[in-house]
């Protein structure tokens, strides 16, 4: 085999047009003094950056492991099949459930082992499954981003019975409210809030994850005959106010403020999201509400996600759009709307939590169901992309993923930036790009760049290394991005004749870096 030709992009440098608004045109200062653009200032077209994620569940069991009690190897290979199927799939993220009910699907100092992994709480799987999770996504070019439920406990029966000894809410005890069939720790003792932010940023300091996550789990979902019994802490610490709504919906904003804020001094590239109930407020309830008439988050359970949005405590927001388009209750199209409204000029991004769950159901059974819903949220400006629950009901429906590969992930995306404060990129110039023509494609390494996190593959027209920097830089448009890897390789199966290719590495915050070599195939 033949050694692969190489342009080196020397003057890329300067005089190529401004690039897309919020990605940085001013460039990146390298080694010898002298000033790069960043291929997402190159190109009049950034690459496209879009979220596309898939809860993965542990609790119950749901999604993985399959059933507790499998071997290492067996979880293991589990898990690999599932970030194989998020690659197949066209996602580039994927929300691993690590603290479903006050344990860990890590090795934690803090709380104890889930009993999803070996069906006792406290049981060694015999590995670390989230180090292994961050491990394989990042190979497969996906981020990890780990999945909190702050406050549930879980059922009576058989998870408050069966708390080992050394778990917090047995050292603990005045810390748990019990609700029916369930149990929480109570949002409202400052020590619990304190309790949960430290096991969060455990996490966040000890694994190389790309995300922390919330889904809707705060104060309760209502239940009739029920009340959430936290007299104790409302006399202790409510004096400041004379409803305890608002000290409830204080304590959860105080939570979220404490994460966010820790995870910013600390990892800030690690972005901070909710996924709450997709309505917050009915517009028959409160003017800036939604045109919907169901139940309310902001009511119910006390999630002022609104308040989260307009103070910047979070990064992202994907609430979970569960309805179908048309519905009357909460329509999609208008609730999408409204999200996407109450964004718009916040710096919180917009994904959508779809419901690959419902798949199936009346009104979900075309292979349509989920692009349809794509269809309209998929236009707006204000969504940056989708999460769906979950990556099982995807997997269980293959004929509605081919319709999702078919139209509206067609192509590859680069996932979201996170907000560096910075508008370059963190990372230079990939090297030693080459490229090998084989009997099923192309493969193309290079050496591996200092701060990647990622790297981006483009296949290019091959007039692009002959026609000069800006045509060269311009080409790196979402049509020619045909993957991302955490690797130093890559094999293009599609590849066709008379092209070349370009690899650029992405940074901790997930910013693009400058072109350095295009590489021509050489069989």
């Amino acid at each position: 085999m033949a050694a692969a030709s190489t342009v080196l992009l020397a003057g890329c440098a300067a005089g190529a047009p401004g690039g897309a608004p919020g990605d940085g045109a001013s460039g990146s200062r390298n080694d010898t003094g002298g000033t790069v653009r960043t291929a997402d200032a190159l190109c009049s077209a950034d690459s496209a950056r879009q979220m596309r994620g898939a809860w993965l569940t542990t609790v119950r069991n749901i999604d993985w492991p399959s059933e507790p009690g499998l071997s290492a190897e067996e979880q293991q290979a589990e898990l690999d099949a599932y970030l194989d199927d998020a690659v197949a799939m066209g996602l580039n993220a994927v929300f691993l459930h690590v603290r479903p009910t006050a344990d860990a699907v890590y090795a934690s100092d803090k709380e104890p082992w889930a009993r999803y992994l070996t069906g006792e709480q406290g049981g060694d799987p015999g590995y670390d499954p989230l180090e292994y999770a961050v491990e394989q996504a990042h190979a497969r070019g996906l981020e990890l981003h780990a999945w909190f439920n702050p406050y549930r406990v879980g059922l009576q029966d058989p998870d408050i019975e069966n708390l080992v000894d050394d778990h917090p809410v047995k050292q603990n005890p005045e810390w748990l409210v019990d609700y029916g069939d369930e149990a929480y720790v109570d949002p409202g003792n400052p020590e619990v809030r304190a309790w949960v932010t430290g096991v969060i940023m455990d996490v966040v300091e000890r694994y190389d994850i790309d995300g922390v996550h919330f889904d809707d789990f705060f104060y309760p979902y209502p239940k009739d005959g029920e009340e959430f019994d936290d007299d104790a802490s409302w006399e202790a610490h409510g004096g400041d106010f004379d409803d305890r709504d608002d000290w409830r919906r204080d304590n959860v904003d105080q939570l979220m403020r404490d994460v966010h804020g820790a995870i910013q001094e600390t990892e800030p590239w690690v972005s901070f999201g909710v996924s709450p109930f997709g309505i917050w407020r009915n517009q028959s309830t409160d003017p800036s509400g939604s045109p919907s008439s169901g139940l309310q988050s902001y009511d119910a359970q006390y999630a002022d996600t609104r308040t989260w949005i307009q103070e910047g405590t979070v990064d992202y927001v994907a609430p979970q759009l569960y309805w179908e388009r048309g519905f009357g209750t909460a329509d999609y199209e208008a609730l999408t709307d409204w999200w996407a409204d109450e964004v718009e000029g916040t710096g919180v991004d917009l994904y959508i939590g779809q419901a690959a769950y419902r798949l199936g159901e009346d009104g979900w059974t075309s292979d349509d169901a989920l692009s349809s819903q794509l269809d309209y949220s998929g236009g707006l400006e204000g969504v940056g992309g989708d999460i769906y629950f979950s990556i099982k009901s995807l997997r269980e429906n293959p004929d509605a993923v081919d319709d999702l590969l078919g139209g509206h992930y067609a192509e590859p995306a680069l996932p979201p930036r996170t907000d560096s404060g910075e508008e370059e990129a963190r990372v230079g110039a990939v090297a030693g790009v080459s490229a090998r023509a084989g009997e099923h494609g192309v493969e193309v390494s290079w050496e591996e760049a200092e701060g990647a996190r990622f790297y981006a593959v483009y296949r290019l027209p091959a007039e692009a290394a002959e026609a000069g920097d800006e045509t060269a830089c311009e080409a790196l448009t979402p049509e020619n991005l045909v993957g991302v890897t955490g690797g130093t390789s890559f094999d293009d199966t599609g590849a066709g004749d008379d092209t070349v290719y370009a690899v650029t590495a992405l940074d901790d915050y997930r910013a693009q870096g400058p072109v350095g070599e295009i590489a021509a195939p050489r069989g």
